[in-house]
């Protein structure tokens, strides 16, 4: 996987993996596994999710009968 973020944000990533005694990927995957978590408890977030899901299965179901 590639990640593109502007210099500010990596200067600060290095930082903050500097400080800490990590590195830019633990920093990074850390950041990535808490925003994850923090959605999956997110009512609206579950809720989109739902929608999501439900058109999804329409789109299938449609192709199917095709």
């Amino acid at each position: 996987m590639t990640l593109r973020i502007d210099r500010t944000l990596a200067d600060r990533v290095r930082t903050v993996a500097e400080v800490e005694g990590l590195t830019v990927s633990d920093v990074i995957r850390a950041a990535l596994t808490e925003h994850v978590e923090r959605r999956r408890r997110d009512p609206e977030f579950q809720a989109l999710l739902r929608r999501n899901l439900k058109r999804h299965q329409e789109l299938l179901n449609m192709l199917a009968d095709s």
